[in-house]
């Protein structure tokens, strides 16, 4: 193993060999061991091999209590402290099988994903695995999610999978039924769809007040892509939530936002069957801008203007005036559609449709005067 490995590691291999420290240290045990970095990787769930675990119905609990019994019968030292605390030699080889495939795939930087799978033959790994999951699916898997791209940056493994770890998938959702119905909001649905069909400035901006429902309508949507009560060109879509605020959690390092939003960017241009909600879009302008780094609003408008984005954005009139109107270039790449708070009755006919999912969800009977007072008192209040 070369010397210098261990400035080749991206943040997240780093980070998960300080995890794997602390549980062996927790643990009392003399040596950090490849037992100690897959429990690190196991209890981190932002970690490429718990999502993967997680994608693949692993039985994580009882995959721990295994880990936790093997570590259990490593030896222990009541004296053992975070400067005395080694590297088993175990772990060291680990780390070299790992260096090696680095260097086949012809990455700059060492990354977890690299290390599972140069592993995945190598004690303990070889023994924990195949118990909870056909190794060989886990290896396709993972070499999926990397997509052939390179590791040439600390943090270019933070993108892999970013549409799934940075985005909620709508129409898997509907697929799923865990989306209530949509009443009473065929005409902006239609008008949201008649928008996405076009050849240009096909992306629709859903104006108006908190609670109207703007949400709900790109719910509807969902639901219908799933159930391909759509134009042509939208069946077999697919609607993913992009959830801005997990994009720029923990984004510590500089241009460590620019890299997670481009990636997302390059999954969805790749993909090419996808249509992003950015709820709260307002928020993109600024987002992420640091000194010498670009805010979200300037890395998606090329690929808005490219039309390479297909994207269904929602946020209220006042801040669509207040931070849309103010840049051009982002505001004519959006075409806007007034969703307008429900009428009594339509609000009623809404309280209708979801009446029985509130009925089985609270245990109790709804009357329909108890609706028609709902509805005519909100609206009076």
């Amino acid at each position: 193993m070369s010397n210098n490995i261990f400035e080749k590691l991206t943040h997240n291999m780093t980070e998960a060999i300080e995890s794997a420290v602390s549980l062996a240290l927790h643990n009392k045990n003399q040596e950090v061991t490849p037992i100690h970095f897959l429990w690190a990787l196991l209890t981190n769930s932002d970690s490429v091999l718990n999502q993967m675990f997680n994608k693949m119905g692993v039985d994580k609990v009882a995959m721990e209590l295994d880990i936790k019994s093997m570590a259990e019968k490593l030896p222990k030292s009541s004296s053992v402290t975070k400067e005395s605390i080694k590297l088993s030699q175990e772990f060291v080889r680990t780390l070299q099988n790992a260096e090696g495939l680095m260097a086949k795939n012809g990455d700059a930087y060492l990354a977890v994903d690299t290390y599972i799978l140069a592993n995945l033959q190598t004690p303990p790994f070889s023994e924990i695995l195949p118990k909870y999951i056909n190794t060989m699916d886990l290896a396709k898997e993972l070499e999926a999610a990397r997509g052939g791209a390179k590791i040439d940056s600390q943090t270019a493994d933070e993108t892999l999978e970013s549409l799934s770890k940075y985005g909620i998938d709508l129409t898997k959702e509907a697929a799923e039924g865990k989306l209530p119905p949509v009443i009473g909001r065929d005409e902006e649905i239609a008008r949201t769809m008649q928008i996405l069909i076009r050849k240009t400035k096909n992306n629709p901006m859903l104006l108006g007040e908190p609670g109207v429902g703007k949400t709900a309508l790109v719910e509807g949507l969902a639901q219908r892509i799933h159930s391909g009560d759509v134009p042509t060109s939208l069946q077999n879509k697919r609607l993913i939530a992009l959830d801005m605020s997990a994009l720029i959690a923990g984004a510590k390092y500089r241009g460590e936002f620019e890299d997670r939003l481009k990636a997302v960017i390059d999954e969805v241009k790749e993909n090419g069957n996808i249509i992003l909600f950015i709820d709260e879009i307002h928020t993109i302008v600024g987002a992420g801008a640091s000194e010498g780094s670009m805010d979200a609003a300037n890395i998606l408008k090329p690929a808005l203007a490219r039309g390479e984005l297909h994207t269904i954005g929602a946020t209220t009139l006042k801040e669509y005036r207040k931070y849309f109107e103010k840049d051009a270039a982002l505001q004519r790449r959006f075409l806007p559609i007034s969703v307008d708070e429900p009428t009594v009755n339509q609000s009623l006919q809404i309280l209708r449709g979801i009446k029985e999912r509130l009925e089985a969800h609270h245990n109790v009977n709804i009357t329909d005067s108890a609706l028609v007072a709902a509805a005519k008192l909100s609206d009076r209040y």
